[in-house]
């Protein structure tokens, strides 16, 4: 039979869809290109991303989310919808229940926001969620015990960071600064030093292929095109790991700030299990290179990357739905 529960990772930079008795059915950018006048959406997801500072005057690509809450409702909306449909397809013969994760610090009116859009898109009923709740329990954690479990949700538009026991939050903090604020910061640095402008693809793909946060973990190098400031015309520079590692300290230095101030909110025996057990990395931002090894020397704390950490959010909200019992979600 088909389930009609669905968990949602409404994520800034992604959406992941799950599906109850089938897992992760769709990870897509959360992307959607429309015609500016006319406003009918031309593509979603994987085909709107390609077009991300490549469309012409007519047609622009948006992400409709931002710093994990909803910039533009309708156009979340109408990306909802088609994800919905792409994963249902025929088959959604009554309206599914929807749990979907929202970062921890949002406000009223931002849930009733996510909570309306997901409504508006078909649900019958939908369930928030806080997504370092669902985190921990996509990681593996069981949260369920009278013991600390410590998670850091680094997503595209905010990181997460929570400790949980007994099936709740004890300690909590969500900051706006996480991938996104990666690439920015990237981007401000090579438009600073070598006066180029790049795009955030470009800044994306400098992280992911040679980006570090750790001094003396990786010496890359690699060729970035862009546009001269001066000159106005195209130009190629080469940079290095350790540059990128300079340009990423601010936004870092912040998540790691925050990770502290959850420690010391933390009740002493809840941190002795954090000792033991150590931090768990989820979200995209866990795959930053050498971020583990820093974390664990600024906080004295054992730090471990979850296994397939994108997919973390996901995979707890589907666990979430098969024990709606178990949880108290906020409806």
């Amino acid at each position: 039979m088909f389930s009609k529960d669905i968990g949602i990772d409404l994520g800034t930079a992604n959406v992941l869809v799950y599906i109850k008795g089938r897992g992760v059915v769709l990870n897509e950018p959360s992307v959607v290109a429309i015609e500016s006048e006319t406003k009918r959406v031309l593509a979603v997801g994987e085909e709107a991303h390609r077009m991300v500072g490549r469309t012409p005057g007519n047609i622009v690509a948006i992400r409709p989310l931002k710093d994990g809450v909803i910039a533009d409702f309708e156009i979340t909306e109408m990306m909802l919808r088609h994800f919905i449909s792409q994963v249902g397809g025929k088959k959604w013969y009554s309206h599914p229940r929807i749990l979907i994760c929202a970062p921890s610090n949002i406000t009223s009116v931002e849930q009733k926001a996510i909570r309306e859009a997901a409504q508006r898109s078909g649900a019958k009923e939908v369930f928030l969620e806080e997504e370092a709740k669902a985190a921990a329990i996509g990681a593996g954690m069981d949260i369920f015990q009278p013991s600390g479990n410590m998670v850091v949700d680094i997503g595209g538009g905010t990181t997460d960071v929570a400790v949980l026991s007994m099936g709740d939050v004890v300690t909590a903090s969500s900051i706006k600064v996480a991938g996104d604020k990666f690439d920015v910061a990237i981007t401000k640095y090579i438009k600073d030093k070598y006066k180029l402008l790049i795009g955030e693809r470009t800044a994306e793909d400098i992280k992911m292929r040679i980006g570090t946060v750790h001094p003396q973990s990786r010496q890359e190098e690699m060729d970035i095109r862009g546009r001269d400031m001066v000159s106005g015309l195209p130009l190629s520079v080469t940079i290095t790991s350790d540059e990128v590692m300079e340009a990423l300290m601010d936004p870092i230095s912040s998540i790691i700030a925050t990770t502290k101030s959850v420690l010391e909110r933390t009740p002493p025996e809840l941190s002795a299990d954090i000792i033991d057990r150590g931090i768990i990395l989820t979200g995209g931002g866990a795959l930053l290179h050498g971020l583990e090894e820093l974390m664990m020397e600024e906080l004295k704390v054992p730090v471990l990357i979850a296994e397939d950490p994108l997919d973390c959010v996901a995979k707890g909200t589907g666990i979430m739905l098969d024990n709606m019992d178990k949880i108290s979600a906020r409806k």
